[in-house]
């Protein structure tokens, strides 16, 4: 009881946070359509579920599989699929928000710096996008967060269990995705916060590179379970496709850069608004406290965005993710002066204090606050970066029309065998209809690409036996009139062009 009463107001704010995080990424969070990777993860958590030999799959593909397992295990549970995905990224945007508050205490020793980076969390655009979906960003973002909390606990504390502790979370992160091996990368930063005497400098560095070498090793045996598959290999290959070899790289150093860097800080920007962004920007200009800590935060993020600067082939803005984490206790460490500095203008005292604490929250964070609110009720317009809004929501990557799609074939599948063909094998199609219909035995699904003149000869044998359906969503469809094709429903694809089709083939 006298620990309650002595915290009651953090207490009680923890909830009051706790619950908004909940009512801004859980609500409508079926909302948004299932998109084309989501829908490849959640096909392979349910194929690893159903078969142990399985449990690599995502290594097919190059993709590292801790994410998948969590899915996994929540698909014991949760019945709809595509709920149980974004679950997991809910579930790990907490472990964030909590990892934050930590990072941010350690680095500044105020409450309300911890308290103001929560809430700036919460109301971030950037985390609202991928706290809701079911992608590997928030995971990974969770774990580089926390990755980064014990980093310090270690550079100051230089325990053994302490690198025990970070190996192990470095190791998962090596598990969830590639990006989280900057988080090993970074360890030397850390280096600027280590407290030592002239006398003692020597004896504390060696030791510090002593514990660096058991996080290094730990992470090496984790990432070691990968070697289990005899797909671990694909791994670098896909790695290859989105980021330049050294060998590549040294004949044409700075064909990427430009277009990367242009593009990488125009996304960073709209993320972080220009609320976020001024935040940062008064902390390093304005502000002379803590300065080996903010130079930590932003090494952490200079360091990978410069790799993905010269080294990327293909960027998005979700490898930007992890690294804007880093940037929100520096924005609310500025938050925390300013209040601070108002405070002691205006002589506010009691109540007055929190109010000006609110206040000032709402006037940074209101605008991210109304694109975050965007993101759940009018998704197709919301303020996001360009290539997610057109990846995730208004392009034929995004699956308007799955929905309706799987309620209309598992309703004719009650009167007996369907076949179901698409033009895709991998990916939205036919990825999100077996999620929904794998255990429907009336209900065949079958992919083809690329598309042709004419239908393929087994859809349209398949129509002169049993009812048979075709799903076209792409643009680049050829004479698609020559298709023996009746619409059945259409659902427009967001603001493009085009829509989602599914079609009863006539016999021929």
């Amino acid at each position: 009881m006298g620990f309650i009463t002595k915290y009651s107001r953090e207490i009680v704010l923890s909830f009051l946070l706790i619950g908004l995080y909940l009512i801004f990424r859980t609500t409508n969070l079926l909302g948004l359509p299932i998109f084309t990777d989501e829908a490849i993860y959640l096909r392979w958590a349910q194929i690893a579920l159903n078969d142990a030999n399985w449990r690599f799959i995502s290594l097919t593909d190059g993709k590292q599989p801790m994410f998948v397992w969590a899915v996994m295990v929540l698909m014991k549970f949760i019945d709809e699929p595509l709920l149980a995905g974004r679950a997991v990224s809910v579930i790990t945007g907490i472990f964030t928000m909590i990892g934050l508050w930590l990072l941010s205490f350690e680095l500044f020793k105020k409450k309300e710096v911890a308290f103001f980076s929560v809430a700036l969390y919460i109301f971030s655009p950037f985390a609202q996008v991928y706290d809701r979906m079911a992608l590997y960003e928030s995971m990974v973002g969770a774990l580089v967060v926390w990755a980064t909390y014990v980093s310090i606990i270690l550079v100051r504390t230089l325990r053994i269990d302490v690198a025990y502790t970070v190996g192990f979370i470095i190791g998962v992160g090596a598990l969830t995705k590639t990006n989280a091996f900057f988080s090993l990368y970074s360890l030397p930063f850390t280096l600027l916060l280590l407290q030592y005497t002239k006398k003692d400098l020597m004896k504390k560095l060696l030791r510090w590179i002593g514990l660096a070498a058991i996080v290094l090793v730990i992470t090496q045996v984790f990432y070691m379970v990968l070697r289990l598959s005899p797909f671990f290999h694909i791994i670098e290959q896909k790695n290859n496709l989105f980021v330049l070899p050294i060998s590549e790289w040294i004949q044409n150093p700075f064909q990427y850069s430009i277009g990367n860097g242009r593009g990488l800080l125009m996304w960073f920007y709209e993320y972080l608004t220009i609320f976020y962004t001024s935040l940062i920007v008064i902390s390093f200009l304005f502000i002379k406290y803590f300065w080996r800590e903010k130079i930590m935060l932003l090494l952490y993020v200079l360091f990978p965005l410069a790799g993905l600067i010269v080294l990327g082939r293909i960027v998005f803005p979700r490898y930007l993710f992890p690294m804007m984490l880093m940037l929100l206790p520096i924005a609310s460490w500025s938050l925390y002066f300013i209040s601070e500095n108002i405070q002691k203008y205006l002589k506010l005292k009691g109540t007055k204090r929190y109010l000006l604490y609110a206040a000032l929250t709402v006037l940074f964070a209101g605008y991210p606050a109304y694109i975050s609110y965007s993101v759940i009720y009018d998704p197709v317009n919301a303020k996001i970066a360009n290539p997610d809004n057109g990846q995730y929501v208004n392009n034929w990557t995004a699956g308007w029309g799955v929905k309706e799609t799987v309620a209309y074939l598992q309703q004719e599948s009650k009167s007996g065998p369907i076949f179901v063909g698409s033009n895709g094998t991998f990916g939205l199609m036919p990825a999100s209809l077996e999620i929904y219909l794998k255990d429907n035995k009336n209900v065949t699904i079958k992919g083809y690409w690329p598309p042709e003149d004419t239908l393929p000869k087994e859809v349209l044998d398949s129509a002169k036996v049993r009812p048979t359906y075709f799903v076209l969503y792409q643009p680049q469809v050829p004479a698609i009139e020559q298709y023996p094709l009746d619409l059945v429903l259409e659902k427009k694809t967001g603001k493009a062009p085009y829509s989602f089709r599914l079609y009863k083939v006539r016999a021929q």
